[in-house]
């Protein structure tokens, strides 16, 4: 738990982040440009979400890349806890990410869906609702590309009797008195929460390489607890890259939340629904036509722009003209709402055909492909 005027958890961020503050609590350094060029040098490409600083921070990324340069390879982690509502566009980030390192590495990924968390973290009264998300959240995630046999989406009450001895000891090796320091547990938290950090450790020790995940800041205490015990347990600290809070429709400040329905664009959303919101969405324009050509528009603080940066233009050189346009006044705020509505319609369109396709493979997924058939025999050595 960090507070500074603002409180981070697992599970609720409130108040305005600041970032650099962050990342001195919590320890972790930034991407520099040299980690960048040597992922540009080790597979011709570096994604849009880390040369655009979206995922901005990091712990080992140097090692990561040390260990696939010097062939020992490494894997991948990351996952999503369902909780009211299908994903939005926020939640998919991480997994994007995930992909693509997937793909230019070739190595596998371990995508945790934790079905019982924010039931016991006390987001969600009904566990059944829980359980009505997690197949639509599976096929989400698979629509966006994972190969099926070097994926393993597992779902965490199903999967648990692979899961529970490792997580054991795991649990053993954390005392009380750690776990409220580091995510501020109280007396109002549910034995349950208590126990989770540890099933959420588990997927790190999957293989005897180092792990990396792409995660949310937000995160980070559950993997640094991690780096305490893994060495203890003859397994490598695990390696991480956190992103900033993607933001919603109401502002830059804001964390785009399944909780403020308005805020987000669903992945269920209809492509019609979705654009109402983008027109909708906070800018930072001026309050007139006039001013805005006399003055030019702020789009460090426009969520419309943001979304161009995040997920919505992937040339560079192209997201600059929009910057400059519309800091000159020659782009106004109309016009830039509806080519970001017709680029949302656009994939929304093209993800939902995606997930109906995955419904055919989502079983290689989760059982029946080959790191899926593995992963149910997989027993962790004590």
């Amino acid at each position: 738990m960090v507070t500074f005027g603002f409180r981070v958890t697992p599970w609720e961020v409130e108040g305005v982040v600041d970032y650099d503050k962050l990342l001195e609590e919590f320890g972790a350094s930034k991407i520099s440009d040299e980690l960048l060029e040597r992922i540009k040098h080790l597979v011709g490409d570096v994604h849009t979400l880390l040369r655009r600083r979206i995922f901005y921070a990091h712990r080992d990324l140097d090692l990561i890349l040390d260990d696939y340069e010097e062939g020992r390879g490494f894997f991948l982690y990351t996952g999503i806890a369902p909780s009211r509502s299908s994903m939005h566009l926020g939640h998919i980030v991480p997994f994007i990410l995930t992909k693509w390192l997937q793909e230019k590495f070739k190595v596998n990924a371990y995508l945790m869906i934790p079905d019982e968390e924010k039931f016991l973290a006390k987001k969600t009264e009904d566990l059944r609702q829980v359980d009505e998300l997690v197949d639509k959240t599976i096929l989400d995630i698979i629509a966006l590309g994972f190969d099926p046999d070097s994926t393993f989406i597992f779902k965490d009450r199903e999967f648990i009797r692979n899961l529970y001895t490792a997580a054991v000891v795991v649990a053993r090796r954390i005392n009380y008195s750690l776990a409220k320091a580091v995510f501020g547990f109280n007396g109002e938290t549910s034995i349950g929460l208590i126990f989770y950090p540890a099933l959420q450790i588990v997927p790190t020790l999957f293989e005897k390489k180092r792990c990396l995940i792409p995660y949310g800041i937000d995160q980070d205490p559950y993997f640094r607890v991690q780096r305490d015990l893994a060495p203890k347990l003859g397994y490598f600290k695990t390696a991480g890259i956190m992103s900033i809070f993607i933001p919603g429709l109401e502002g830059v400040r804001s964390k785009m939340s399944a909780s403020k329905p308005e805020t987000a664009i669903f992945l269920s959303d209809s492509p019609e629904e979705a654009a109402r919101k983008v027109m909708e969405a906070f800018t930072g324009g001026q309050p007139t036509v006039r001013e805005q050509r006399e003055k030019g528009g702020n789009p460090d603080i426009c969520c419309v722009f943001q979304w161009f940066k995040i997920l919505f233009e992937d040339v560079d050189e192209k997201l600059l003209e929009r910057y400059h346009r519309c800091v000159s006044g020659e782009l106004l705020c109309g016009e830039c709402k509806v080519d970001l509505a017709e680029r949302v319609k656009r994939f929304l369109r093209e993800h939902q055909r995606k997930v109906l396709k995955a419904e055919e493979v989502k079983d290689k997924f989760l059982y029946t492909g080959k790191l899926a058939e593995k992963m149910w025999n997989w027993e962790f050595k004590y």
